[in-house]
């Protein structure tokens, strides 16, 4: 930030204040202020130039946008906020700040100091009602446009460390996934039946292997009169459903009272009519909880960290027992086995492409203490295809009027 631009934004912000204006209004309307704002000041700085009096802006359109980022935005970050192509953000430290496009990292130019840093790490959680101190050394918060935010400080970090993931609003259904490449069209056609028949889901996979971004695409494929509840940590899921409703936890006070679970909020969602329940991410004893729901007969649908589809289902069968000694996996393994329907695995491989490599249909069986599932699709080569083998558990499609072998019989069109 060059002097002139840096007394700009002084001025700009100096009159932001004087008109009642600041972080806590409206970030709409802040935005809009700030741009009228500097607008008006580039403007008389400009006149003031011709006469000699300061030196002239090389850009005053750039000069512009640096103030409204710097008064309304995230500062030298907002660039790569307003960047399309630019999927996650992250400082590890304030001369070392990473960006990620097309699922690959790279070291930008910008350098920071720690006390803009920790400014920038301010200004984006006063929305949130959220906080980061030495009691609370980690916080996890959703910035205004659906981005997620999290950040760890010493002494827990050597400096202070910054993650932004931004979240696609391209993608919002299976046809897009399709076009993507993340999807064959008979996979997402076969992906579409089941969520229409009530099918209970499990998308996983590594981190930013694309399986919030699935889960949401997924939900599209729902009924228009289905009321979907979503249940995160924090906000990430943004689903094209008409009748939603989301939820997200709350860390505690600063007196430690007031933390609101994932627990909690999976128990409120069984009381506010669902027709589904989808779980953002399960990673601890909520697990049990997400099982009782689907096991009283609520379709939901859930994300997990997993290396594998087979993992993911192991995986989701040891969670549960986290919850107390008075669970017992004699009960959880077949839970699972009875509640999981479909089985969807995610992956980023290492040109950055992100795809679904393998879908399993859960029999609903148990042997030897291993549920039993088969692959529907797996990659043949480089391409998704139908393994032709069908789904064991087939009332719920039946309930709804679908025949999974009029997908899986059939050979998808080139």
């Amino acid at each position: 930030m060059t002097d002139a631009v840096r007394l700009l934004t002084e001025r700009v912000r100096e009159r932001v204040l004087q008109s009642g204006g600041g972080a806590s209004g409206d970030g709409s309307s802040a935005a809009a202020q700030a741009t009228e704002l500097a607008r008006d000041e580039v403007r008389r700085y400009a006149e003031l130039a011709l006469g000699g009096a300061v030196t002239p802006l090389v850009d005053e359109r750039a000069a512009e946008a640096q103030v409204v980022a710097a008064v309304a935005g995230l500062g030298p970050l907002q660039p790569y906020l307003d960047d399309p192509a630019v999927e996650e953000i992250w400082i590890n430290e304030p001369h070392r700040v990473f960006i990620a496009r097309a699922g690959k990292s790279e070291l930008t130019s910008l350098v920071l100091t720690e006390a803009e840093v920790r400014n920038l790490v301010e200004r984006m959680l006063v929305a949130s009602g959220r906080r980061v101190d030495l009691s609370q050394p980690f916080v996890d918060a959703s910035l205004a446009d659906g981005s997620r935010l999290h950040v760890a400080i010493p002494d827990v970090t050597r400096t202070w460390s910054v993650n932004i993931r931004k979240f696609s609003s391209r993608i919002s259904d299976l046809h897009q996934l399709v076009a993507a490449g993340s999807l064959s069209r008979q996979s997402a056609e076969f992906l579409r039946m089941s969520v229409l028949a009530g099918c209970n889901l499990l998308v996983c996979g590594a981190t930013q292997s694309g399986k919030t971004t699935l889960l949401g695409a997924l939900m599209s494929a729902a009924r228009r009169s289905d009321r979907v509840i979503t249940v995160e940590e924090t906000f990430e899921l943004d689903l094209a459903v008409r009748d939603v409703v989301a939820m997200q936890c709350r860390p505690p006070s600063l007196e430690g009272s007031g933390e609101i679970t994932l627990r909690r909020l999976i128990k409120e969602a069984l009381r506010m009519r669902p027709d589904r329940i989808v779980v953002g991410e399960v990673r601890e004893a909520e697990a049990l909880d997400l099982l009782l729901a689907l096991n009283a007969g609520v379709p939901g649908a859930c994300s997990l960290h997993a290396n594998s589809a087979r993992d993911a289902l192991r995986k989701l069968s040891t969670l549960p027992l986290l919850a107390g000694r008075n669970i017992d996996a004699g009960f959880i393994v077949p839970t699972v086995a009875n509640c999981i329907d479909i089985v969807i695995f995610c992956e980023l491989n290492r040109r950055g492409d992100r795809r679904v490599t393998e879908i399993l249909a859960v029999s609903g069986a148990v042997n030897a203490g291993i549920i039993e599932a088969s692959p529907v699709f797996a990659m043949a080569g480089a391409e998704l295809r139908a393994t032709g083998a069908h789904p064991a558990k087939l009332a719920k499609y039946r309930a709804a009027g679908f025949d999974p072998s009029v997908v899986l019989g059939q050979a998808e069109a080139c």
